[in-house]
């Protein structure tokens, strides 16, 4: 029986791209697979959602660490007990679910503003390359290669998300572009935000060309939910790029049909 949280983040899920490539999967993958994004949702809602001070967002996060303490130790969890079937059954690693925990925990320390290039990889390691770790357990991947998978398709995943969510971020006090590219911006108002986005965008590019080097060398396991999710946030990437990054900006998305075409190349064609 799906529990609540799983049904729940697949439900909110429908009609997205992500939705699209849990489609490909068998059941007890996408199971899993909503279920890590279950996680991923309920404990950056605590980063993002503004409700209570620091100490307490702080506070929380340590409750979801002791609970996968519990978890791991096959004592009862009370936050993260859907968990259970997806750690069991795919052999996920309770140091990525700590990871990705840390990468919250940089948001709630403080709102992160032109960080350097160092701390930014540091930030996409922790909650998104550590989430591709973990969906690589349940793509059946052995490790080397689905570790590096991960490496470069969720780096590129969020630099993408990044550069999408620059209004949205700044609205709350943050900006993740690097400093190293900001050329003196220190606005999302910044003209000059457009020349360090173009940087980040490059920067993604090239993560997207590993990770399909990757998967091109057709390791162990099942990558055509990688290959769509890359293929989509590629086009939105690229979208993105003709509009340029200039104030105002507007959210980028893609049409339904471009969406469709995406998937039933990735569906069909693996």
């Amino acid at each position: 029986m799906t529990s609540p949280e799983i049904a729940a983040v697949e439900a909110k899920a429908k009609g997205s791209s992500f939705y699209a490539a849990m489609k490909l999967m068998p059941r007890d993958e996408r199971e899993a697979m909503f279920a890590i994004y279950a996680f991923c949702r309920m404990v950056d809602d605590i980063a993002d959602d503004g409700e209570g001070s620091r100490e307490e967002r702080f506070a929380r996060l340590a409750a979801w660490r002791r609970d996968l303490d519990a978890l791991y130790r096959g004592e009862p969890a009370t936050l993260g007990g859907f968990l259970k079937d997806a750690v069991t059954r795919y052999g996920l690693r309770k140091d990525d679910f700590l990871a990705v925990v840390d990468g919250m925990e940089m948001d709630v320390h403080a709102d992160i503003v032109a960080p350097e290039l160092s701390i930014l990889d540091l930030y996409c390691d922790r909650v998104a390359s550590a989430v591709g770790r973990l969906s690589i357990k349940v793509f059946g991947m052995e490790e080397g290669p689905g570790f590096a998978l991960a490496h470069h398709l969720g780096r590129a995943l969020q630099l993408t998300n990044i550069l999408r969510d620059i209004d949205e971020d700044w609205r709350i006090g943050r900006l993740y572009l690097p400093r190293d590219y900001l050329d003196g911006a220190a606005s999302a108002d910044d003209p000059r935000i457009d020349g360090a986005a173009r940087r980040v965008a490059t920067l993604a590019h090239e993560h997207y060309e590993k990770a399909d080097a990757i998967m091109r060398g057709k390791p162990k396991g099942r990558t055509r939910t990688p290959k769509l999710m890359g293929a989509v946030y590629a086009q939105i990437l690229r979208a993105m790029e003709r509009e340029g990054w200039a104030p105002p900006r507007k959210r980028v998305s893609l049409p339904k049909s471009q969406l469709a075409m995406i998937v039933l190349r990735s569906g069909l064609l693996g």
